[in-house]
């Protein structure tokens, strides 16, 4: 991946730094989320697909094309001993290390998925997993796509029926995900040249939580996030700033008319950005 480009201006632009394709469980291709990013004004996006780098070549050609930077980056699932902890790669500039872990991860999530259908055939609800790899279309595997195959054979009504009813904790279809220690997560991500920036922590991002990632390497908070309160957004300011890390954000978005996470909808400053190319850089130096 290419280096980081000219800094950005505070006073006149805005970034988002999270945000999904087709290439995990987004609506949208590649390309298109960074156009919408160019239609929106943004000045840089980070593409960051859950367990998968396969749309970065993409959107880094398109945003050359329009003049949108785009930061290579990916969404690590992990975990804390029993807590789910999602990990953003920002700045990924060598993915070649890190390509067979994600593989991994994504055969993870293939077998996760044939265990859940299996599970809900068991119960009556008969779909097929064929029908999951058609929603997922060639993407990394999610319990997303098979909510989507539930909903197109007429066994939920949404996304969110879907959950309720068979995939969230303790409903007939819900499998645990093997996932990665976040140790493990910050590891990789900085093995790929990245910084390793904790996902939506909302109200558990406590400082003790906080303070034993950044122990084990911890670069970045995530600080806006649609799920974030005012206090959470002012508590992750004061813990950026007192761990001397860097601050991140993003919409989260993954696409589609119906979304409710809109693309640019943070307003992140993109003075954030050019934290984290002087972080990388420092490191690199």
């Amino acid at each position: 991946m290419s280096g980081p480009a000219a800094t950005t201006s505070p006073q006149s632009s805005f970034v988002d730094l999270h945000s999904h394709s087709t290439a995990s469980d987004g609506a949208s291709l590649p390309a298109d989320v960074v156009r919408e990013a160019h239609r929106l004004g943004l000045a840089a996006l980070a593409l960051t697909d859950h367990d998968t780098t396969a749309g970065l070549v993409e959107a880094t050609e398109e945003g050359k094309r329009l003049g949108v930077r785009v930061v290579p980056g990916v969404e690590l699932s992990a975990v804390e001993e029993d807590l789910e902890t999602h990990i953003l790669g920002l700045h990924l500039s060598d993915i070649s290390p890190i390509d067979s872990k994600l593989t991994d991860l994504r055969d993870m999530r293939r077998n996760r998925a044939e265990k859940i259908v299996d599970l809900l055939n068991s119960t009556g609800v008969r779909i097929t997993f064929e029908a999951v790899l058609e929603q997922a279309a060639g993407a990394a595997i999610g319990r997303p796509h098979v909510a989507r195959a539930l909903i197109a054979e007429g066994w939920a009504v949404d996304l969110r029926d879907a959950f309720d009813r068979y995939l969230a904790s303790g409903r007939p279809g819900y499998v645990t995900k093997e996932r990665l220690t976040a140790t493990d997560a910050i590891a990789l991500i900085h093995r790929a040249g990245g910084l390793a920036v904790i996902a939506h922590p909302a109200h558990a991002g406590t400082r003790e939580r906080i303070e034993a990632l950044v122990n084990q390497g911890l670069d970045g908070i995530e600080v806006k996030h649609p799920s974030h309160s005012n206090e959470d957004v002012l508590r992750l300011s004061a813990l950026v700033d007192h761990f001397e890390l860097v601050p991140s954000g993003g919409s989260d978005w993954h696409g589609g008319p119906a979304s409710q996470r809109v693309l640019g909808i943070m307003r992140v400053p993109g003075e954030w950005l050019d934290r984290q190319d002087m972080r990388v850089q420092s490191k690199v130096a």
